[in-house]
């Protein structure tokens, strides 16, 4: 389990088990097309008490953050790479269409990035990791005269939020009509 504030790092044996078990069993129910991951309903079919599921997780969302955390480590590590791109505009273009494809492949994925806050400290720890790689990014790209100089980090995540929901709610032959507004609009105004 992630620790949350004032919790332990480390799980008896059971207990890592346990949530190793729900997290399996939530993943099939994924792979199988439920997206519902009603958590009674988990840990019925793990075989653990609901008492158990919520001690690791005390809602979907924090389950939903769980199942994310290697989606978000990979988003993490390619905005790091972006970040040390030669080209800081191309970092950022190639890393806006990563994220977008990532989110649009797994909208648990997309709910989790667009949330405000998280559940698990991992999660907070992973996004504070990737605003500080964009920060790096943008500053770059500020530098070469290739972004606005308003724009932060947490900006560019929201922004791309909603250029997911267009594509999703019927733009998808759009995708790359949108990002390319979006990538105009981060430009400095002339």
């Amino acid at each position: 389990m992630t620790p949350r504030a004032g919790q332990r790092t480390d799980l008896r044996a059971d207990a890592a088990r346990n949530r190793a078990r729900v997290l399996q069993v939530a993943r099939d129910q994924l792979a199988a097309g439920d997206h519902s991951l009603q958590l009674n309903t988990i840990a019925r079919i793990a075989g653990v008490g609901v008492g158990t599921v919520y001690r690791h997780f005390p809602n979907r969302h924090a389950l939903v953050e769980a199942l994310s955390a290697e989606r978000f480590q990979e988003l993490v590590g390619e905005a790091q790479g972006a970040a040390c791109a030669e080209d800081p505009l191309a970092g950022l273009r190639h890393l806006l269409h990563f994220t977008l494809d990532l989110a649009l492949e797994d909208p648990d994925f997309a709910a989790v990035l667009e949330s405000a806050s998280a559940e698990e400290t991992q999660t907070s720890q992973m996004k504070d990791e990737l605003d500080q790689a964009v920060a790096v990014l943008l500053d770059r790209a500020r530098r070469a005269g290739a972004i606005r100089s308003d724009v932060e980090a947490d900006d560019v995540r929201r922004l791309l939020c909603g250029v997911e929901h267009a594509v999703r709610s019927g733009g998808s032959d759009r995708r790359e009509l949108y990002l390319g507004i979006l990538l105009e609009g981060l430009r400095p105004p002339h």
